[in-house]
């Protein structure tokens, strides 16, 4: 965990996420964030921005002064002035007050004012106070002031200077200040006079100085006064140990005033350009003189009244001549023989006039010297003889100068070149050896000869004896083409006749390839060859083969390629190979390979179980495979448009899906093919997963509080899960009363009246075709009198018979019955026994010593391990029942009595347990 404050990194957080602040200050203030990583998949994560204000507990103090005088004499009063947060204003600040850094008086006090005498000794000096909180330790300073012992003096005008002939007013003042003071003004510790003011009403030279006063015991600062004399025009003057001024000489510039001033700020300017300034007594200006310093010079004297200019001093620098320059015009060292030559000497730098002379071989040159003001110039015809080496010189009358050397050579120009072929045949096989020779009968050497393919250069060769030169090389295709060569001496080139030259190319390998509208080539595709040979003289022919069999011909009679097309079926999968031939030479390419794809046909479906219904428990296998298809294939498998998984068959054939079937599982499947060309779906295939019966539940229910002889009783069986049609059989004593079948999820019921003999243990069974399961037993106490029960035993029997005829329409209606009225189902009757109607009695397989219980069900409302057999009480229940209720069992807040857990743990009920609720009590 890392915490940021306004931005940037502050800490690095431990384990506890805190980040304490000690003793906040204003430094503190900002915008705070933090930022972690989330453990679970290392996202990092970032806070909201918390912003910070530290608000000052009280401001930093201000220290102030005031004189005051008493009848000890005058004091000092100092002040330490600060603010207090109004939130705090029961901080109790302590004060503290220092001179030079040395505490005052007894230490720190909460007074924030301190008096001191003002004639103490060594009264003056920088002051200082500090004001804190002794409880939190927070302290603040205030800036250091200086205190004078004296009181300043004030100049009636803010500035410096005063000028000569104005009026001066000073004023000595103190604050507050006491009546029957007395003044004394003073200039260099001699007295001036008395009084508050002195005034001189015409400034002279001689008032400049350093003025100050006294009041009774205080001595002001003292006051510079100066005075401003305007000044004359100045003098330029310039001083040099030659008559003439040569560069290098040392010259001295003078700028006078016949007038003094405090200060005076003196320029120096060459042609309006300052060199230099100075406020300096000194106003000579000295500096070594070259070519640049000629020209006008002036100076400009200022005394704060206005600027005021010399007269012009012009200046000549007489510059030696340097080291002259010699040039040839045209520039070239060598010239053709005949032309005409200018030879020029200049110097750059030196005065004017200078005296010009041109040698060749230290002989001066005829009618060749000059005094020019711009270089000389000496102009002439080249013959042979004037090949040499030539220089000039210079000379102003303080030294001749000479220029460097420079060599000319007269040539002779090539003639125009001749180039010729070795062999001479203008059409050769590419891989012979050519030489090409070219060669200038008339020219001076060196000679550079040059050879050329078009405008590219081949070769180049510099000849310095002998006649001509050669290039050899052996040909190619890209040799063909026009040549020529050039000879060059330095002085033009010249460029031989043109000669063409044709080489033949035999062919080279061909190249094959193939040109689909997509990849990978599928049936139906228009497919193209192309055939290239890269390198050979045309015309060229081109054989297409497939698996050796030649598929047809064609000619390019320009060079280039040739193609040859065709429409794919699955037989042009193979191997693919092309011919070239000319020139009586013939090439084949590698062999390249066609695959061709096909498509996927629709995929079959099917469905297989592990046994002979698709149960919920049994394995089901989903097998989808197309007959037709390049492979590999991708299959998918749906349920209800859900795709359920998928699986690749990389060599053909199809491929399987498998799973474990659960009631879930119903509905429609199908599988789908893909190679990538086609995506083709198979046809839906209806699956109905059948499930066993469960373990059905068993209801006695009575309209009275106590089962007796004559009562009918309804006897309903129902199994909370299992696939339609179901048959329920009803046992008395193990002992076949009733079957019924239904294809409703409600169970079955009939009724029964009583007699003596139906005391006893009923169940029943609910069967589907998957396994028949059983009920538990439900134990029924009858009452009555002994000899009605023949009677009743007699009822109950013709009761039996009549219900068993008529249990197939009670049944079919009780089902439509069921749909149309939309009445509450059977299961939220068996599931829910502790909703039933309170005047009815319900009974669960109840132990044998409650006899006056009414009726019992053994429920498993929501097939969980744990049964809870239930016993309800009516408000209006008999004695007997009552006094044969056990008194540890008995809940006066609730109509249920609980009698007995049962733990049962069944496949079926663990299988429910996750989607039902908690069973009732």
């Amino acid at each position: 965990m890392e915490i940021y404050k306004n931005g940037e990194l502050l800490a690095l957080l431990g384990e506890n996420n805190d980040f304490n602040i000690r003793r906040a200050s204003l430094e503190n203030s900002g915008n705070y964030h933090c930022m972690g990583v989330k453990k679970s998949n290392h996202e990092p994560v970032v806070s909201k921005r918390v912003k910070i204000q530290v608000q000052e507990l009280f401001s930093r103090p201000v220290l102030t002064d005031s004189l005051s005088e008493s009848t000890h004499g005058n004091q000092v009063t100092l002040s330490c002035k600060t603010q207090i947060l109004p939130q705090k204003s029961n901080v109790i600040l302590q004060f503290c007050f220092y001179r030079n850094n040395q505490s005052l008086e007894s230490g720190c006090s909460n007074n924030p004012g301190l008096q001191i005498s003002a004639i103490w000794p060594h009264y003056s000096g920088f002051y200082q106070c500090k004001a804190g909180d002794v409880t939190s330790g927070i302290w603040k300073e205030s800036q250091i002031s200086q205190i004078y012992e004296q009181r300043v003096a004030e100049v009636q005008k803010a500035t410096e200077f005063v000028t000569e002939g104005q009026e001066l007013l000073l004023i000595c003042s103190v604050d507050r200040n006491p009546k029957n003071m007395n003044f004394y003004w003073y200039k260099k510790r001699g007295y001036l006079s008395s009084g508050a003011k002195y005034k001189i009403a015409s400034v002279k030279n001689s008032d400049a100085g350093e003025y100050y006063c006294r009041a009774g015991s205080f001595t002001s600062k003292p006051v510079t006064i100066k005075v401003r004399v305007p000044i004359s025009q100045p003098v330029l003057t310039a001083r040099t140990r030659q008559t003439q001024i040569v560069e290098g000489q040392q010259i001295i510039l003078n700028c006078e005033v016949d007038r003094s001033s405090p200060e005076i700020l003196y320029q120096f300017l060459h042609e309006d350009t300052v060199l230099w300034e100075t406020k300096t007594s000194s106003i000579l200006a000295s500096f070594s003189l070259t070519a640049k310093h000629s020209g006008n010079y002036y100076c400009i004297a200022n005394s704060g009244f206005g600027p005021k200019r010399s007269k012009v001093l012009k200046l000549s620098v007489i510059v030696p001549v340097s080291q002259p320059i010699l040039t040839f015009h045209p520039a070239e060292a060598r010239t053709v023989e005949g032309s005409v030559l200018t030879l020029h000497c200049e110097d750059p730098r030196g005065s004017l006039p200078i005296l010009y002379q041109f040698y060749r071989e230290k002989l001066l040159l005829p009618r060749s010297s000059t005094r020019s003001d711009t270089g000389a110039s000496y102009r002439f015809s080249l013959t042979e003889a004037h090949s040499g080496n030539y220089y000039c010189t210079a000379d102003n009358g303080f030294g001749s100068k000479r220029s460097n050397t420079v060599s000319l050579s007269v040539t002779v120009p090539v003639s125009q070149p001749i180039l010729t072929f070795y062999p001479a045949e203008a059409q050769t096989i590419e891989g012979s050896v050519l030489t090409l020779h070219c060669e200038a009968h008339r020219g001076s050497l060196p000679i550079l000869y040059q050879f050329y393919l078009e405008t590219s250069l081949l070769d180049r060769s510099t000849v310095h004896s002998g006649v001509g030169t050669s290039y050899r090389f052996s040909l190619t295709e890209a040799h063909s083409g026009n040549y020529y060569c050039t000879a060059d001496n330095g002085f033009g080139s010249k460029r031989s006749n043109t000669m063409s030259l044709s080489v033949i190319v035999p062919v080279s390998l061909p190249l094959i390839i193939f040109k689909v509208p997509r990849v990978p080539a599928v049936v139906g595709d228009m497919i193209e060859l192309q055939c290239e040979a890269q390198r050979g003289s045309p015309p060229i022919v081109y054989h297409f083969f497939h698996e050796d069999v030649m598929l047809g011909s064609r000619q390019s009679p320009s060079g280039g390629g040739a193609s040859f097309k065709f429409l794919l079926t699955e037989e042009h999968s193979g191997n693919y190979l092309c011919e070239a031939s000319n020139v009586g030479k013939t090439q084949r390419s590698k062999t390249v390979v066609l695959n061709v794809k096909v498509p996927v046909s629709r995929p079959a479906f099917t469905l297989r179980a592990s046994g002979s219904q698709a149960v919920v428990g049994n394995v089901m296998q989903l097998h989808c495979e197309a007959l037709r298809g390049s492979p590999p294939i991708l299959y998918r498998f749906y349920h209800e448009d859900v795709m359920l998984g998928n699986s690749s068959a990389s060599f053909g054939g199809g491929t399987s899906f498998n799973f474990t079937l659960t009631v879930e599982h119903s509905g429609n499947y199908s599988c789908e093919a893909d190679n990538d060309l086609e995506v083709q779906r198979s046809e839906t295939v209806t699956l109905k997963v059948t499930v066993p019966v469960s373990r059905p539940v068993l209801t006695l229910r009575v309209s009275k509080a106590q089962a007796m002889v004559g009562d009918v009783v309804e006897l309903h069986c129902e199994a909370l899960r299992g696939s339609p049609p179901i048959l329920y059989r009803f046992y008395h004593e193990n002992v076949v009363l009733r079957n019924d079948s239904t294809f409703s999820a409600k169970g079955v019921s009939f009724n029964l009246s009583l007699t003596a003999q139906h005391s006893g243990n009923y169940s029943c069974e609910a069967d589907n075709g998957l396994g028949a399961q059983k009920s538990e037993l439900v134990t029924l106490f009858i009452t009555g009198p002994t000899e009605n029960r023949s009677a009743v035993a007699t009822g109950v029997t013709g009761a039996l018979l009549s219900i068993l005829g008529l249990a197939a329409g009670a049944l079919l209606f009780y089902f439509w019955f069921s749909r149309k009225a939309g009445e509450r189902s059977a299961s939220d009757f068996s599931r829910n026994p502790s909703d039933l109607n309170p005047q009815e009695t319900t009974y669960q397989n109840v132990p044998g010593w409650i006899e006056l219980q009414p009726v019992y069900i053994n429920v498993n409302p929501r097939e969980r391990d744990v049964v809870y057999s239930e016993v309800r009480r009516n408000k209006g229940e008999n004695k007997y029942a009552a006094a044969s209720r056990p008194k540890i069992l008995t809940n006066e807040g609730s109509p249920v009595i609980y009698s007995q857990v049962k733990v049962a743990c069944t496949p079926a009920s663990r299988v429910q347990q996750s989607a039902t609720s908690d069973p009732h009590r």
